[in-house]
């Protein structure tokens, strides 16, 4: 080794941007597991780094004895003499070795130590630089297809976007430009350290912060956002400053701001709502453009049942329960949608079962339990049909049925067989268009809404108003 080596060093450190010591620390290591690997691990030795001579310099130490049992640690008092005639028994002598007498194989094994070192040191820098940048949005290069996602080319190092945090239906192809939110950066591994997404709530809420100065400065905060990626969003927004109109400002002139936002998004849809402390109010303004009629809520469930117009069912489910479902997720609590026809069916059926309760003393659950959810079902029931209610004596079977012929249950109007058969088609339609709508259970990730000055980036949604579809 010579000069040569000390230029290899500077080079790699300015290039590489590796710290010096470090570098020189790490083919000090290299050189040492060389000399172990040769000569074995009972050698006494020591590796170290000459900088004015520009090379690395290894020395044995022997210790002097009068008869060598062992020649890799040991060495004669006659021997020891003829070198430094001031010896003496005991004493320990340092013999240069040369470096190029380690051999290919060791050499070899030093270089991929030196390489790894430096790969090593090439993370730690890249995790450095990009660990407190979570939350950022960064651009780069398509690069390459592997079986975790796309690879892309920021530059100094790669990021990775896997397949979950793509937005479906998005076609990638070597060579285009894309954008990606970091969400996650390892400290260490052999693939890239960086994980980008393009499908997560958070990247929407990037998006306007950078497209909406009053969002950067904090004029509007986004306390939600819930989305169906590639398709549809809910954002919820709030205004600290009452001049300030939080849909307005997130729209921009003539939409220009969202639009921006939307062609990123390659057309994803964006309901922008205003939030609202209010649950109730706040849920009818995310289960916008429906118009809601009644909201009942269920603190302890966390479960809205919401009453909507007849000829709006359609509207507040959404396409294949979209609208509901991203009203659901925003919110965090459960929704169940009910026509006002059916709503008020099931209700009326209620109340009579509530005053059947009163008089036999059974428990309303126990007669929907066993089937009964109003009191015309009951009214046209058998006495073996009326055998499933838990509790219905044959005592408290009378005063049931004394009680129902009091309410008039289960009468029939009397109607020609035409004119009844046309009746019961019409119930029957009308019933399943009343039918209400399955439970839509609120994302794992959903949170209940909260006061003004929360996160801001948080995964709600919102009331309001208009659906702006850029």
């Amino acid at each position: 080794m010579s000069m040569e080596l000390k230029k290899a060093i500077d080079q790699i450190s300015k290039d590489r941007g590796i710290d010096r010591d470090m570098l020189v620390d790490t083919l000090e290591e290299a050189v040492r597991s060389s000399v172990a690997r040769k000569y074995g691990e009972d050698m006494d030795f020591e590796v170290s780094y000459n900088d004015e001579a520009g090379e690395i310099e290894v020395y044995q130490f022997k210790i002097v004895v009068k008869k060598v049992t062992d020649a890799a640690t040991q060495i004669s008092l006659t021997e020891a003499a003829a070198l430094d005639p001031n010896v003496q028994l005991d004493d320990e002598m340092g013999f240069k070795l040369k470096v190029e007498d380690l051999g290919r194989i060791a050499a070899q094994s030093a270089k991929q130590v030196i390489i790894q070192r430096m790969r090593d040191a090439e993370q730690e820098i890249i995790y450095e630089e990009y660990k407190d940048r979570v939350g950022e949005i960064v651009s780069g290069i398509i690069q390459r297809r592997d079986r975790g996602g796309w690879i892309i080319n920021l530059g100094r190092t790669e990021a990775i976007l896997p397949k979950e945090e793509q937005i479906p239906r998005e076609r990638y192809k070597r060579g285009d430009r894309v954008q990606g939110y970091i969400i996650d950066v390892l400290p260490s591994g052999r693939g890239p350290q960086i994980i980008v997404s393009r499908s997560h709530p958070d990247y929407m809420a990037a998006l306007f912060k950078r497209e909406v100065p009053e969002v950067s400065d904090g004029t509007v905060k986004i306390l939600g956002v819930s989305r169906d990626p590639g398709s549809r969003a809910k954002v919820a927004v709030m205004s600290k400053d009452r001049d300030v109109d939080p849909v307005g400002a997130c729209v921009g002139i003539r939409g220009s701001r969202i639009q921006n936002i939307v062609q990123e998004l390659h057309g994803e849809r964006i309901d922008i709502v205003i939030w609202h402390p209010e649950v109730a109010t706040f849920a009818s303004h995310a289960l916008s453009p429906a118009r809601v009629s009644k909201i009942v809520v269920d603190d302890e469930g966390r479960a809205l049942e919401v009453v909507v117009p007849d000829d709006q069912l359609t509207l507040a489910i959404g396409r294949k329960g979209q609208n509901v479902k991203l009203a659901a997720k925003l919110l965090g609590w459960k929704i169940d949608i009910f026509t006002e026809s059916r709503y008020y069916e099931l209700n009326a059926g209620r109340q009579g079962l509530e005053q059947l309760s009163s008089v036999t003393s059974i428990a309303v659950e126990q007669f929907i339990a066993a089937g009964f959810e109003n009191i015309d079902q009951l009214a046209l029931a058998s006495d073996e049909e009326l055998e499933k209610v838990e509790g219905l004596t044959p005592a408290k079977r009378e005063d049931l049925r004394a009680a129902l012929r009091f309410l008039g249950a289960g009468a029939k109007p009397e109607a020609t067989g035409e004119a009844l058969e046309d009746a019961e088609e019409a119930g029957e339609a009308g019933t399943e268009a009343a039918e209400p709508v399955e439970p839509v259970e609120p994302v794992a990730d959903a949170t209940e809404p909260g006061e003004p000055g929360e996160s801001e980036t948080g995964t709600l949604a919102a009331p309001g108003g208009e659906e702006k579809d850029g």
